[in-house]
């Protein structure tokens, strides 16, 4: 059976596990059929035309983990970021573990989409708010169809949340391969501030694949400032998709840090509703051997006097594959809009490939709108210059790839979040340069 047809023969399974009488049926029944009619992108999709899904789908996964599985937390201490003191929500194999997790309801709701979705105490929020923002496309519809769990945070009005919140998926192993779903749903209410963190690991070798999506709702004035770590061992896959929605002076940021993987796509969203909005999507991606990170953002100006702001760069070795194809729409009522986007890319070897496809959209006519791509190979008087000054050949590459990432790391607001960053670099280009960390 394909995988197509083994998600909709699921949904009846997974129907019998859920209250059917709740809002949010109608909503889980309206996506399967979506999903039933579109199914899985392929490359006669445009925006899809560098990445092929064919490697993945072909694995029998599991759709519902068989059992609850433990973890110590002395196994995977090292993928938190343990230097600061943060709200944790974790999950095992789609499963919440209370052990691992650190939440709270003093003053904000940081707890789970289940409860979200089935307690009559969140049920506003989840009317006004849950699949909103999402788009219809194949992949947010069936993670829709099969919504169950994953983090909810609401932060009320005039709240500065004391600590960042990470969010961590963890997969064990204990199937043969395993098919993930989480499903965040983000409220930032007026004039309130949070950080998140949010990480997906493979603990093991089988293949994974992980269907993520994420509505974020930064309401007036609120800001958002989001990190994404991705950084999976070779048989994991991942497909995040990401929706912000911002209402009037509103700041809402993420950062994607892309290092690991087997085929990562990241995909993006901006809804500018309201002016003097600001929104930063920025990345940085180093991957080797097979391994291919497709980028595909959006950010949609409809009010005027807002700015936003694209910077993604892309350090390709091996056989790698990177794709970036960003698109910047401005509507004909967004007039002073201040739009940049620039994508610039790094190839290490004649065999790695990047597909670049910056895009404006402009229907208004008073507006500052740039775009850009850049493909190179690291500059040979820089090295020249490192070398003749005694630094050594993979220090002084590693010297130039650090400082070709510098506009991406310079813009990370949490300095443990930069330090670990910065490590994780490090590792990758295998050196040890001496930061003070």
């Amino acid at each position: 059976m394909e995988l197509k047809e083994k998600l909709i023969a699921s949904f009846m399974a997974f129907e019998n596990q859920v209250d059917i009488d709740l809002p949010v049926h109608d909503v889980r029944s309206e996506a399967i059929k979506q999903f039933e009619t579109q199914g899985f992108p392929s490359k006669r999709d445009e925006a899809w035309k560098y990445t092929s899904l064919n490697s993945i789908l072909k694995h029998d996964y599991s759709v519902f983990p068989k059992r609850e599985n433990h973890i110590d937390y002395n196994d995977i201490k090292k993928y938190f970021i343990h230097d600061i003191d943060t709200y944790k929500i974790v999950f095992i194999d789609g499963k919440y573990s209370s052990h691992l997790s650190e939440t709270t309801h003093d003053g904000i709701d940081v707890c789970l989409m289940s409860s979200a979705l089935t307690k009559p105490k969140y049920r506003l929020i989840i009317e006004n708010y849950f699949n909103k923002v999402a788009t219809k496309d194949s992949l947010s519809s069936l993670n829709t169809a099969f919504s169950q769990e994953g983090a909810y945070i609401h932060i009320p009005k005039n709240k500065l949340v004391a600590k960042p919140i990470q969010i961590v998926h963890f997969s064990t192993g204990n199937e043969a391969a395993l098919l993930l779903q989480p499903r965040n749903l983000i409220v930032v209410d007026e004039n309130s501030h949070v950080q998140i963190i949010e990480r997906h690991q493979s603990l093991t070798e089988n293949p994974v694949l992980t269907n993520s999506v994420t509505e974020i709702y930064a309401n007036k004035r609120a800001i958002v400032d989001y990190y994404k770590i991705q950084n999976d061992n070779e048989n994991a896959s991942l497909i995040d998709s990401t929706f912000v929605n911002q209402k009037q002076e509103s700041v809402a940021s993420v950062h994607t840090f892309s290092f690991g993987g087997k085929l990562t796509r990241n995909n993006l969203n901006f809804y500018q509703n309201g002016e003097r909005v600001d929104s930063t999507m920025k990345g940085i991606t180093i991957i080797g051997n097979k391994q291919h990170v497709d980028h595909n953002t959006l950010v949609h100006h409809i009010e005027p006097n807002c700015e936003s702001h694209q910077d993604y760069k892309g350090i390709f070795g091996d056989s790698s594959t990177g794709v970036f194809n960003g698109k910047v729409l401005v509507d004909r009522e967004a007039q002073k809009t201040n739009a940049f986007q620039a994508n610039n890319n790094i190839l290490l070897s004649d065999k790695a490939t990047i597909n670049t496809k910056p895009q404006l959209e402009i229907f208004a006519d008073d507006v500052k709108c740039s775009h850009g791509c850049t493909i190179g190979q690291l500059d040979e008087t820089a090295m020249f210059y490192l070398r003749s000054r005694g630094v050594p050949e993979k220090e002084a590459k590693a010297l130039l790839m650090f400082a070709f990432s510098n506009n991406v790391m310079s813009s990370v607001k949490i300095p443990e979040i930069k330090q670990r960053i910065t490590k994780i670099i490090a590792t990758k280009l295998g050196v040890n340069i001496g930061f003070d960390l």
